[in-house]
């Protein structure tokens, strides 16, 4: 296996976009159905944005202008608690999707505003250590991508009961 080299802050800003697009799209599809739980132990696609904004405003982009200001610490915070007071599935899909698009072009300004010098820079986390902004850029990335394939997964399971005999050809 060849190893890859980090991303550059414009590569960063690619794949924000393009989670910017793929959310816009899949809450899109969903419509009305964005709310819809196929299981009441997962999140619904209005659940899986809400919890992009908060760890956008409380992780990432939170975490980077912590380090920017020259904060020493930084603090962890309780995801579920967080979910269940924004109590998102009675929320509007369109509201939720206007919020993270707001959230995310901040964001990307954010990233383009870094300068090669802050991406050393870092920040003391109560359960992780020292993260610095080069660490925070590259999870961001794979935490949007770990939940649009949850997005990507609502949408399966919606039309899986309608599928007929096609179910058989799961896997191919």
């Amino acid at each position: 296996m060849s190893t890859t080299s980090e991303l550059t802050t414009d590569q960063v800003v690619g794949y924000l976009e393009a989670t910017l697009a793929l959310v816009d799209a899949e809450l899109e599809a969903l419509g009305e159905d964005s709310a819809w739980h196929f299981d009441p132990k997962e999140w619904c696609a209005d659940q899986v944005v809400g919890h992009l904004i908060e760890a956008e405003k409380r992780g990432f982009a939170g975490r980077i202008r912590e380090i920017l200001a020259g904060k020493e610490k930084t603090s962890a915070w309780d995801q579920e608690a967080v979910a269940k007071e924004r109590n998102d599935c009675a929320r509007l899909g369109q509201s939720l999707w206007m919020e993270f698009m707001g959230i995310r072009h901040d964001s990307i300004k954010l990233v383009q505003s870094l300068k090669p010098g802050d991406l050393g820079k870092g920040i003391e986390h109560p359960k992780a250590g020292r993260l610095t902004v080069r660490d925070l850029l590259h999870e961001w990335i794979h935490h949007d991508r770990n939940h649009t394939k949850q997005l990507l997964a609502i949408a399966q399971e919606r039309v899986w009961p309608h599928m007929g005999n096609s179910q058989k050809f799961k896997g191919e």
